[in-house]
């Protein structure tokens, strides 16, 4: 389904991305490890079409993914939802951030299908709420269930339990566990992404991919973990016994 080819990507003559090479296939769910700044996002963007590279090629279903690629139909197949829900919000109330898409993509039956996702996502006391006055993961689960009100084929999630407390992070990974199309799911958390696939992605501080293969392998490979610095080693203290271990980066 996707398939990206020696991608470059740079902000003012700095590299985001260096020559990154991956391939997802249809209905697959990968996790996309790196620390702040490694370029998850910015990978996230260009699999979106909101980034566009200059040097590299990206294909999404055997489409060559160019500027002018980018339409209705490009946008109806591939959701992003961003780190900071609020950076998505623009309707004056819930119900109307959750129809916006169906608006623009010409869908039929939209107050019903806007009741429904709402139902299913467990928001649908908000609907006639402005979605700035709800807490973080309630803006975030209304941002998700306006992109899956539409269906896409691919979801592409950055960072999404950053703004959710436990009982919204526990909802999120039932969700995760139900969805059976593409996925790629970008964090720096490592529990959080072991729960949640069993491949794993990892994209170093140089922007260079440096893992891609098996969860349970990635979690034994310390090395990895260490460079991509997704794992970092202190003292601490057992009682009166006082040693240092790798610990692992949870949100």
């Amino acid at each position: 389904m996707i398939e990206v080819k020696n991608i470059i990507y740079e902000y003012d003559g700095k590299k985001a991305l260096d020559d990154i090479n991956l391939n997802i296939k249809e209905n697959e769910r990968v996790v996309l490890f790196g620390n702040n700044g490694s370029g998850k996002s910015t990978f996230l963007r260009i699999l979106a079409g909101l980034y566009f590279i200059k040097k590299g090629e990206y294909f999404f279903k055997d489409q060559k993914i160019k500027k002018k690629s980018i339409n209705k139909e490009f946008r109806k197949k591939v959701g992003i939802l961003f780190q900071n829900p609020e950076s998505m919000i623009f309707n004056p109330t819930v119900f109307d951030e959750i129809a916006f898409s169906l608006i623009e993509f010409g869908f039929d039956n939209i107050d019903e299908r806007v009741v429904e996702i709402a139902k299913k996502f467990n928001i649908e006391n908000f609907l006639q709420k402005s979605p700035l006055e709800l807490s973080g993961g309630e803006k975030q689960k209304v941002m998700l269930a306006a992109i899956m009100v539409y269906e896409p084929e691919l979801l592409l999630l950055d960072e999404p339990t950053t703004a959710m407390d436990p009982k919204t992070t526990g909802w999120f990974l039932d969700f995760i566990y139900d969805f059976k199309k593409t996925a790629i799911i970008a964090t720096h958390d490592i529990g959080l992404g072991y729960e949640m696939s069993d491949r794993a992605v990892v994209i170093d501080e140089k922007h260079r991919k440096i893992y891609d293969g098996d969860m349970e392998k990635l979690m034994e490979d310390l090395d990895v973990l260490a460079h991509a610095n997704l794992i970092h080693k202190h003292k601490h203290k057992h009682k009166n016994f006082i040693h240092s271990h790798y610990h692992m980066h949870y949100e």
